[in-house]
């Protein structure tokens, strides 16, 4: 099937937008949270603003779900702050973190919108790192599972939808930049012990939830980044191959059939690399048994067969917005990643290209069979007010109206996607470029200089101003996916 001129969407399909708790909430020292690395991380990103304000999401979660609400969502993704919930190493549960997310899930549930939560979205708490040893040390295992089963003890009455750690590839793939690889002096080696280490937390999680969560469901959350050959060579379909295995198929194969693949076996293998992995944890890993795989997919990148004895390179994104200033890759023997010249770029050099995401899902439905439910999935651009005050961004509402088609075709091919989240619902702060790198469908009306000088958070306007954006998809929810706002022109 190519082409359909209304693709239709389930009865009870859940349309809605995601967040993360520390690109969102602000109030990093109040209510009992403890600091957390991604917020020293936030910090080396100057000249952006840090994680301390963001969307002060912490001081006006109500009003930001009355036009969750307003735009008629049935579901919201957003993470909760392990250091908010768990401050210190002595394991103590902070009360005013689990009031401030009872409050937000309640307000969301008196509007009829469904709460999707994740445990784990980048913030490990300072105190694990200098405590426990951070990803590195299997006391972190025993801390995330005290931390997981007292957010299901708490929420798992009324949150039922549960993400396990989000983009732990990425967070592999891209340890620099994340602050995975702090501590850590073979990052070559040291990323694959800390890489089992997280997915004995996922797996912990996931049977903690069975467990104590009536009705429970829980899944993981891969980055997905859809690898075409660069051209019919068959030396670029294997290069893509490999490109998809070491970015993201051996991480979806683990969490589907607990075990890691051949591939990244005889890779490690390859490379003298020996990841500390135990008789107990092969018994762990197979255990848990998820329901359902969570999708954050932006782009599509392109692979191509990278010679042995080339110079290596590594994968510089793009900081600054400047189009022309990312780098791609070159792992001799491995794989080299290039321009597609088939579709656009955004300012920070992303592929712009909706049949991405009918490929993820396709993919993963063919391998996997399990539901799906796409958690991230949109467009960063760099905006302003207009001089009527208001945000007009159609460039985004092209976008999400090509993506959203393409979700549509994927469930017109059979696939079962119970969801449509895109990043982000307010603007946010990005994972490096802070408020300028805009996602949100309502515009907060800061900068980063504002951000970054302000001593009194209530001396900032912060206004929420609906962009067109907003108003498009809401048409489009209340119209279960039938009211597209013009003809379809997809390519």
């Amino acid at each position: 099937m190519y082409y359909k001129e209304n693709p239709k969407f389930p009865k009870n399909f859940m349309w809605g937008a995601s967040s993360a708790a520390w690109q969102v909430e602000g109030g990093v020292a109040e209510g009992g949270r403890t600091p957390a690395m991604i917020d020293l991380n936030s910090k080396k990103k100057a000249p952006y603003a840090d994680d301390s304000i963001c969307a002060d999401h912490y001081h006006r979660y109500k009003e930001d779900v009355a036009l969750m609400a307003e735009c008629g969502f049935g579901s919201y993704r957003f993470s909760i702050a392990w250091s908010r919930i768990i401050p210190c190493s002595d394991g103590k549960v902070n009360p005013e973190g689990v009031a401030f997310y009872n409050d937000l899930i309640n307000e969301l549930l008196k509007n009829n919108i469904t709460p999707i939560v994740t445990l784990y979205h980048y913030d490990l708490p300072v105190w694990v790192y200098e405590e426990l040893g951070g990803w590195k040390s299997r006391k972190t295992v025993d801390a995330f599972e005290h931390y997981a089963r007292t957010c299901f003890e708490n929420f798992g009455d009324r949150v039922k939808y549960w993400l396990s750690i989000n983009e732990q590839n990425m967070q592999i793939v891209y340890g620099h930049w994340l602050g995975t690889s702090a501590g850590c002096t073979d990052w070559e080696r040291e990323q694959w012990d800390i890489n089992h280490i997280m997915n004995l937390c996922h797996a912990k999680a996931v049977v903690a939830c069975h467990e104590m969560v009536e009705g429970g469901k829980i899944g993981p959350v891969p980055g997905y980044v859809p690898i075409y050959p660069k051209t019919c060579n068959p030396l670029d379909q294997i290069a893509a191959m490999n490109a998809e295995e070491l970015t993201e198929k051996i991480w979806n194969d683990t969490y589907v059939y607990g075990e890691y693949n051949g591939f990244i076996k005889k890779y490690w293998e390859i490379h003298d690399i020996h990841p500390d992995i135990r008789p107990e944890d092969v018994v762990l890993m197979k255990s848990a048994k998820i329901d359902f795989i969570a999708v954050n997919c932006y782009r599509s990148n392109v692979g191509c067969d990278a010679k042995p004895g080339t110079e290596r390179k590594e994968y510089e994104l793009n900081k600054f917005g400047i189009k022309g200033q990312l780098q791609f890759p070159n792992y001799p023997g491995e794989f080299a990643m290039d321009y597609n010249p088939y579709v656009e770029y955004t300012d920070w050099d992303w592929e712009i290209d909706p049949v991405a995401i009918r490929y993820a899902l396709r993919y993963l439905w063919d391998h996997y069979r399990l539901p799906m439910m796409i958690t991230e999935n949109g467009y960063g651009a760099n905006e302003e007010k207009d001089a009527d005050g208001n945000v007009h961004d159609q460039a985004r509402v092209d976008f999400l109206r090509d993506q959203i088609y393409q979700v549509g075709l994927a469930i017109e091919d059979g696939c079962d996607v119970i969801s449509y989240n895109p990043w982000s619902f307010t603007d946010i702060l990005s994972t490096g470029n802070g408020i300028k790198k805009r996602y949100g469908l309502v515009y907060i009306d800061t900068t980063d200089e504002e951000l970054v000088n302000c001593t009194d958070v209530s001396k900032l306007s912060m206004k929420r101003i609906k962009k067109d954006s907003f108003e498009w998809y809401s048409k489009l929810i209340k119209s279960n996916g039938n009211d597209w706002g013009k003809d379809m022109g997809v390519n």
